[in-house]
Formats: C-alpha cells, sequence, structure tokens
C-alpha cells in the first residue's frame, strides 16, 4: 500500500469472517493482521476443494485481488515422505538407495494430520509386511526446522530377496480418505547379517558329542585289546 493508508479489509467466499490489515507501523506500506478471538486464518467448513476469490479492498475500493487454493476437509499436507539407512539422518527430501537385507527407517511429516491418529502403516513390496510408523517414536531423527509439522517414524529391514530396482511405499492415513506414496531405489548387495549364536551353539554342541562319542568307543576298543592279552 501506498504511504498514508490506514486499513485494508481482505474477503473471500472461503473465509469465516474477513481479515483486516493495518501497517505495521505509522507510515509503513506493509501490513500486519488484526485478528479477532478464534478467526485468525480460518477456513470455512464443508467447502469443496478449489479456488476462491479473494478481495482487498480500502475505503470501499478494490486495492488488489488473489485466488486462494483450498484442499479437501480433512487431508493432508505431507512435509516430507522419505526412507533410508537407520544408521543415517534422513536429511533430504529425496530417498536414499537402500539395500536387500537393510535396516531402514522411514520418517514422515504432516502439517494437517488428523486427530488422535498416532500411527500411521507403510506398505510396501520391499517389506515382508506392513510397518507402522508412530508419533513420538525413539526413530523421529528431529527436525531443525521450525514448522509445527507432526512426525511419524519407525524402522524394518529390507527383504533379503528384492531384486534392484524401484518399488512404491504408500500410507492411508486421515481414516482411509488420504493416500501417499513415494518411490524407493534397492540397489547393490545384500547385507549380510552372519550366523546367529544359536546356529553356532548348535555346531558346537554337536562336535562335543562327537568327541565324547568318539573317546567312548576308544576306550572299548582299549578294554577289549586288554582283555584278550
Amino acid at each position: 500500500m501506498p504511504p498514508g493508508w490506514d486499513t485494508v479489509t481482505v474477503t473471500s467466499p472461503a473465509l469465516v469472517e474477513p481479515i483486516t490489515l493495518t501497517p505495521v507501523k505509522k507510515g509503513a506500506t506493509q501490513s500486519a493482521q488484526v485478528d479477532a478471538p478464534g478467526t485468525r486464518h480460518r477456513i470455512r467448513s464443508g467447502l469443496r476443494a478449489g479456488t476462491y476469490p479473494v478481495t482487498a479492498t480500502s475505503h470501499d475500493r478494490i486495492v488488489a485481488t488473489a485466488r486462494l487454493k483450498v484442499a479437501a476437509e480433512g487431508s493432508a499436507e505431507t512435509g516430507r515422505f522419505v526412507i533410508g539407512p537407520k544408521d543415517a539422518f534422513p536429511g533430504s527430501d529425496v530417498p536414499a538407495a537402500v539395500r536387500p537385507g537393510g535396516e531402514v527407517r522411514v520418517v514422515l511429516s504432516d502439517l494437517r494430520p488428523a486427530p488422535n491418529e498416532d500411527s500411521l502403516t507403510v506398505t510396501s513390496p520391499i517389506f515382508k509386511g506392513p510397518l507402522t510408523i508412530r508419533t513420538d517414536s525413539s526413530d523421529d531423527p528431529g527436525c531443525k526446522c521450525d514448522d509445527p509439522a507432526t512426525v511419524y517414524a519407525g524402522h524394518a529391514r529390507v527383504r533379503d530377496d528384492v531384486p534392484e530396482g524401484r518399488y512404491t511405499l504408500t500410507v492411508v492415513s486421515h481414516g482411509g480418505r488420504q493416500t501417499t506414496t513415494q518411490r524407493v531405489t534397492v540397489a547393490g548387495k545384500a547385507v549380510a547379517h552372519g550366523r546367529s549364536w544359536m546356529a553356532g551353539g548348535a555346531v558346537a554342541a554337536g562336535s562335543v558329542a562327537l568327541i565324547g562319542g568318539a573317546a567312548i568307543a576308544a576306550r572299548r576298543r582299549s578294554h577289549k585289546a586288554a582283555s584278550r592279552m
């Protein structure tokens, strides 16, 4: 606005009530919003998804127009949906390549989570079964940004037998109304997990049994030879 303006009223069919703007300080060209209790940025409930006109007027004169895009009510606003090795920080919005048999961490952030939806289910051909990601998870890497998004996180192991290629991760949220997908690349040799201690113990126990049996047989042969002398 030019210097000397005092008030602007912003209206739209999408808004519950008009928004009033005033100069941030005397003589300023920039504006500040004057909030009425409970009406800040409120969008009408029940609106169809679409684009709505916004009009700014000052003393009954139109000074600016804009368009406001309204998403479907109750829809998610996913900030990031990433997957990467469990011991790496998933700092990129682009999913990293993962290896067959590797431990991975999945992180999803939603700026408009559904009320009381504390966990989500991730499905993908790279997992043996569904993966549950939760809020307040120990797998949450923490966020250095200042957005108020709700973060869901969890970890799983990639199937050992997954061929190299591109695969889809799918999350259904908001009571089944929202589906979010992401792509992940599987590449490289399968991660070796090594032989378990139980298998090693079984082999060791078997070896002891064989050694003991051989010792008993040797004693028996010695006893028979002594009796013939």
